[in-house]
């Protein structure tokens, strides 16, 4: 199975987003219907993104949150955009191969995709300010 990895980060966004509305739910049927696959092959970065992200959310909103400006909150935050940040940050702390401006820009392009220009603006300034 050949994803690209911007392909692999919106699958993992959209299964994070699906596994936020139902803690419950499966990571490996949700790759199913997202991929529309049957192959039990999933790429590993997508699961390495998808279990750290889960593993690691409390660690990572921590981090969030002293990046937010005094008047916000991790629980202001939309849901899309908190998973954004969240992938994000788990790929700048522990990703190695991802250069830190990669992931910065693959986070901006996901929410183009599925968030609106203000929370661009806003993710980019949270970012911007991480990778200082």
């Amino acid at each position: 199975m050949n994803l690209t990895r911007h392909r692999i980060r919106e699958v993992a966004f959209q299964t994070l987003f699906a596994m936020n509305a139902n803690p419950k739910a499966d990571p490996i049927q949700l790759f199913q219907a997202l991929i529309k696959s049957q192959d039990a092959n999933y790429p590993e970065y997508l699961i390495q993104l998808v279990d750290g992200v889960n593993k690691d959310r409390k660690a990572l909103d921590d981090q969030i949150s002293k990046y937010l400006s005094s008047d916000w909150t991790i629980d202001r935050i939309a849901k899309t955009d908190l998973i954004i940040l969240r992938i994000a940050f788990y790929e700048i702390d522990n990703v190695e191969a991802v250069p830190d401006k990669v992931a910065v820009n693959e986070a901006l392009q996901l929410a183009k995709e599925y968030s609106d220009d203000r929370s661009r603006r806003f993710i980019n300034g949270v970012l911007g300010n991480k990778i200082k």
